[in-house]
């Protein structure tokens, strides 16, 4: 008898990585609006004749459900459900880093409406080819955010001052902007005007462009433990993103 506490029916998701399992079957993981990042197993999905096989691609909004009790539910069927276009080129590597990004991070079961909405806001953005790295910046925070390391772009850390946009600051993982009142050493510095432009999701600036990059990079990277992403070694011809 299958658990109540893992049974779904219609449940908005998107899928973000799968796996041939056996010879007809898949491993997904989806992005789901109320259940977080859940894993199914979707039997026979790769047979010729299955309704299923082409529903199972990345950045496809579905309705999905699935019934189970174990670490890995079943699929039991998924919906098309339309209205986003298809992302192409250096705006389809950019999905990926997203749905990388979201794998290597996100807990299995653990519950981020907000977060379903802004990947879903990221793709059509991506979609409608607007410039990307604002995009992907937005993304970046928001997903930190969502995971409890909500960055603080507005006040210092120390002391709870203001950001001045005039000022630099060095941003250290655990605790946030620092200002630097002497230039040390090689440590990364961002201007004020930098932090405040993230805090409000502008980067019109090019130098906020470059900067949010970096600072984006340094805590990305500390949350993953300073592995590589492989969507990253990917896009490295892109140097935009």
């Amino acid at each position: 008898m299958t658990s109540e506490r893992h049974l779904a029916t219609a449940e908005p998701a998107f899928v973000l990585h799968s796996t041939p399992w056996r010879e007809t079957s898949l491993i997904v993981e989806l992005l789901t609006a109320h259940h977080g990042r859940v894993p199914l197993i979707a039997k026979g999905v790769r047979r010729p004749r299955s309704a299923l096989r082409g529903l199972m691609q990345p950045f496809q909004p579905l309705l999905v459900s699935w019934f189970g009790n174990g670490e890995l539910r079943t699929l039991k069927n998924a919906e098309w459900q339309g209205g986003l276009p298809l992302l192409q080129g250096s705006a389809l590597f950019c999905g990926f880093y997203l749905n990388e990004l979201l794998v290597r991070l996100l807990g299995r079961d653990d519950p981020h409406d907000d977060l379903f909405l802004v990947y879903q806001t990221a793709l059509a953005r991506l979609a409608a080819a607007e410039p990307f790295e604002p995009v992907l910046r937005a993304f970046e925070v928001a997903l930190l955010r969502e995971l409890g390391y909500a960055l603080q772009l507005e006040r210092e850390a120390d002391t709870g001052a203001p950001i001045v946009a005039e000022g630099q600051y060095r941003f250290e993982h655990e605790r946030g902007a620092i200002r630097v009142v002497e230039a040390s050493g090689n440590a990364v510095q961002f201007a004020g005007k930098t932090l405040l432009d993230m805090a409000q999701s502008r980067y019109d600036d090019p130098v906020t462009l470059v900067q949010s990059k970096q600072l984006m990079r340094q805590l990305l990277g500390h949350h993953l433990g300073y592995q590589d992403l492989h969507t990253r070694r990917i896009i490295q011809e892109l140097p935009s993103l």
